[in-house]
C-alpha cells in the first residue's frame, strides 16, 4: 500500500460517536489526545492528524467549542479561521510543492462535532483516479509516519505558517 496502513474506521467512528470531542480533550491536554500543534493563538489551533491520507494533513479549529458553522460564528471570527486556513494552505503548497490544497469542513453533530477545517496537501503527480475525495479517504489506508517525521513536519509547517501571516 506504498507506506500506508490500514485504518480502523469502525473504532473511529464508535470514538466519535461515543467518547468526548477529541479537540476539546486535545486543548485540556488529556492523555490519549495527543496531537502535533502546528501553530496556536488565543482564537485557534492548527496540527497534524492523526490519521494522515496524505502527508502534511492539519486541521483547523477554534478554541471554543462550536457546533454550528453558519450560527456559531460572528463574521470576524468565521473569517479569522478562514484567514488561518489561507495562510496553512500557503504554507503546505511551499513545504510540500503540493499541486493543489483541499480544503473541508466535516464533522457532524453527531460525532465529531467541534467544529474544524481539514486542510491537505495534494502531492504532484497523483493519478486523478487517486485524487479528490480519494486522496482524502481513511478507507484507502493512512500514512505511516514515526513520532519523530510527525514532529519534524510540524516544525516544517509551523515555521512556514509564521512566516506566511
Amino acid at each position: 500500500m506504498d507506506g500506508r496502513k490500514p485504518f480502523d474506521l469502525a473504532g473511529e467512528i464508535k470514538r466519535a460517536t461515543t467518547g468526548p470531542c477529541f479537540i476539546c480533550e486535545m486543548l485540556a491536554g488529556r492523555p490519549g489526545y495527543f496531537h502535533h500543534v502546528v501553530a496556536q493563538d488565543d482564537d485557534a489551533v492548527i496540527f497534524l492528524s492523526r490519521y494522515p491520507t496524505q502527508r502534511g494533513y492539519c486541521l483547523v479549529a477554534p478554541r471554543a467549542h462550536v457546533e454550528d458553522l453558519a450560527d456559531g460564528f460572528s463574521r470576524d471570527a468565521y473569517l479569522g479561521l478562514q484567514r488561518r486556513v489561507h495562510d496553512l494552505s500557503r504554507a503546505l503548497k511551499h513545504v510540500f510543492d503540493a499541486e493543489r490544497i483541499y480544503v473541508l469542513s466535516l464533522g457532524s453533530m453527531a460525532a465529531n462535532s467541534h467544529v474544524h477545517f481539514h486542510v491537505v496537501p495534494l502531492p504532484r503527480g497523483v493519478p486523478l483516479a487517486r485524487q479528490q475525495y480519494h486522496a482524502l479517504m481513511a478507507e484507502h489506508g493512512i500514512v505511516e509516519l514515526s513520532e519523530t517525521e510527525m514532529q519534524q513536519m510540524a516544525v516544517a509547517i509551523g515555521s512556514a505558517y509564521e512566516s506566511r501571516r
